[in-house]
């Protein structure tokens, strides 16, 4: 029978077994998001989010992502990785089992007495097995589990992650197009006032003073016109990237943003918004994995038992190897208990305490970064609509007033300086309104990403949510 002390701190190791840490509580989060909500109308975010944007391009993009991405690549054999650390784990729950078989001829010297050989042959097993008394094993198994639980939704991250780049990515590259147009057009306008101006200088009309001026206004634009190019092709080298694939191989057809809208979503609720994120899933994952591996360093303070077996034949030949007479077995139980390894043992306790504590903070602040996020999308996408619609109105005058101002020009009703106003007002607000759109466009990438990019549809671990009583 085991001492009493042994008996009372193993019900003590495994009544912590069964306590994991509890490091958020439902009361602590907040019924509903602060920030502005979107337009009514939206809808729940599905998997595959991309194709509300509008975009055929895009869609065939984020299927060439899924398959090709490095960074997905890679965090899916950190998965492999940790799942065959699960069968490591696993296999020291059961028996080890061993044969040995060999054959010998020896013999002693021709002039040696008693001289000549002899041959023998044998074969024998051995079994031996450590009994998970105190559920090491098992917690280092459950451990081993939650961590590969963690790497798959750590890939998961990845992948959300990439997602939004490449739409990013893609937006980016469309607005840039679009800025590059614009420019042209107003370089073109702007000749084109150049082009008069000329002329009435050359009647005596103007003075070369106005002529000067439009010449800078022309080639001021133009000098526009590289640093936007650059622009676009360092966002298709990022978007290449994002794919797999070379830079040079990569081509987009689309020309500008136009047709592409920003969807409306229905954010959800914020205690709903922690089963949608991939993130927080992970932290709690760990947080397991370390709760799990703290109660197997402790079981590792308390006595092992082993049992072992083992058995075989040993014979001259192999005609007499199977004969009962030579067989031989044996059966043995051991126990042992450390008595002194210089701290090694609690220190390992220590540290998975630590452990422990270290994640139970991290899984906090994905908690807090989780509803950060979500605010901050719902805010800057609501911001963003506001923002583009008064710009869509102010480039609409804009090119109006230009439209007017060119006209009378040419009949003598205003000067040029009147003229190169109207235009500068119309490249700003025309580049500004492209650029809030990009804006726009992106805040719902990110506002997306922040709910979890429609994640939980897919996902039905029963370990999730284990540190707070959610209503699913």
């Amino acid at each position: 029978m085991l001492p009493r002390w042994i008996v009372a701190a193993a019900a003590a190791l495994m009544g912590c077994a069964s306590a994991p840490p509890v490091p958020l509580k439902p009361g602590e989060m907040p019924k509903a998001f602060a920030a502005p909500l979107p337009e009514s109308g939206g809808r729940s975010i599905s998997a595959g989010w991309w194709k509300d944007f509008g975009s055929a391009e895009l869609t065939g993009l984020m299927a060439a992502a899924q398959s090709g991405n490095l960074d997905i690549e890679a965090a899916a054999a950190r998965v492999a990785q940790a799942r065959a650390q699960t069968g490591v784990a696993a296999s020291a729950l059961f028996p080890t089992i061993g044969t040995d078989a060999g054959a010998r001829r020896q013999g002693a010297s021709l002039n040696a007495p008693g001289s000549g050989s002899s041959n023998s042959v044998g074969l024998a097993g051995a079994a031996s097995y450590e009994l998970d008394f105190w559920g090491a094993r098992r917690n280092a198994w459950s451990a081993a589990r939650h961590s590969a639980l963690a790497a798959q939704y750590a890939r998961d991250v990845v992948a959300l992650t990439t997602e939004a780049g490449v739409a990013n990515a893609y937006f980016t590259v469309l607005a840039t197009r679009q800025r590059l147009t614009i420019a042209c057009n107003n370089i073109a306008a702007a000749k084109d006032v150049l082009a008069v101006t000329q002329a009435k200088v050359a009647n005596g009309v103007l003075s070369h003073l106005e002529l000067a001026q439009q010449s800078a206004q022309v080639l001021g634009q133009e000098a526009q016109i590289p640093a936007l190019k650059e622009q676009e092709r360092e966002a298709s080298y990022a978007l290449a990237v994002l794919l797999g694939r070379l830079p040079e191989k990569l081509e987009i057809k689309a020309a500008s943003l136009d047709g592409i809208t920003a969807p409306a979503v229905e954010p959800g609720t914020p205690l709903g918004l922690l089963r949608r994120r991939p993130d927080v899933a992970q932290a709690e994952a760990e947080l397991l994995a370390a709760h799990a591996g703290l109660d197997a360093a402790r079981a590792a303070l308390l006595p092992s038992l082993g049992l072992s077996a083992g058995g075989g034949w040993s014979a001259a030949g192999l005609a007499s190897l199977a004969s009962p007479s030579n067989l031989a077995w044996n059966l043995a139980a051991s126990l042992a208990q450390t008595v002194f390894d210089g701290g090694q043992l609690s220190s390992q306790r220590d540290a998975a305490q630590g452990r422990q504590s270290e994640l139970v903070a991290a899984y906090r602040k994905a908690v807090l970064s989780a509803l950060a996020d979500a605010e901050t999308g719902l805010g800057s996408a609501t911001a963003t609509a506001g923002q583009e619609r008064l710009m869509a109105e102010e480039a609409a005058n804009a090119a109006e007033a230009f439209r007017i101002s060119e006209l009378q020009y040419r009949e003598g009703v205003v000067d040029l300086l009147t003229v190169l106003q109207a235009q500068q007002t119309l490249f700003a607000s025309q580049d500004a309104l492209v650029q809030v759109k990009l804006a726009r466009l992106q805040a719902s990438i990110g506002l997306f990403r922040a709910l979890g990019g429609g994640w939980a549809a897919n996902k039905t671990e029963p370990t999730r949510n284990r540190f707070m009583p959610l209503p699913f």
